[in-house]
């Protein structure tokens, strides 16, 4: 079972990702541990990734690819994984399509955690980092949007797309998720 994960800086993500890969025991797989891992251990990739990142630029959608490529064809991986940073564009999503493929396999779900944008300021607000300032908050929110708009919309109109409110009690979100997923693997073991 392969899935992706959407939802704005402090949505939970993180937390449901957990949550979602423990009940499917299934990796959690984030393009920016990706990323760290690489150029961490100096792979051809990460010295490639390092080029672009030390420069300020963003990392190609080639090079993502690949390190997706390279981490879903890991032992790990062979039920599925959870993705989360990626896909970001309709290009990468085709790709990945391709390389889910390539494994005999395809998506089968996109949670996209829905959170007002006024609770994610009051959310990031009270961590207290020195870039969590309501107008940085905001500046931040307003660049997922732009971004997530075209991507969540590609998801939506194949049918992959699941909305999960992101307010409220974390075991009950998760709940909803884990619910929600279920039925996706019960419908897709009836069609194969």
């Amino acid at each position: 079972m392969y899935l992706v994960i959407f939802g704005p800086p402090g949505a939970g993500k993180g937390t449901q990702a957990q949550y979602i890969s423990e009940h499917f025991e299934i990796p959690h797989i984030s393009t920016g541990e990706i990323f760290r891992e690489n150029i961490k251990n100096d792979t051809p990739l990460g010295v490639e990734a390092k080029r672009y990142t030390a420069s300020g630029n963003l990392v190609p959608d080639s090079l993502t690819n690949a390190m997706v490529r390279d981490r879903i064809q890991k032992a790990d991986c062979s039920r599925g994984a959870l993705l989360d940073g990626y896909p970001r564009t309709i290009d990468q999503a085709r790709e990945f399509d391709k390389m889910l493929a390539e494994k005999g396999s395809q998506l089968s779900a996109v949670i996209n955690l829905k959170v007002p944008d006024g609770e994610i300021v009051q959310r990031l607000s009270k961590r207290g980092r020195s870039d969590d300032n309501p107008e940085a908050i905001k500046r931040r929110l307003q660049i997922y949007h732009n971004q997530t708009e075209v991507i969540v919309g590609y998801f939506r109109d194949r049918g992959l797309l699941h909305d999960i409110y992101g307010v409220g009690n974390i075991q009950e979100i998760s709940k909803q998720i884990l619910d929600t997923l279920d039925k996706v693997t019960h419908k897709n073991e009836q069609h194969s």
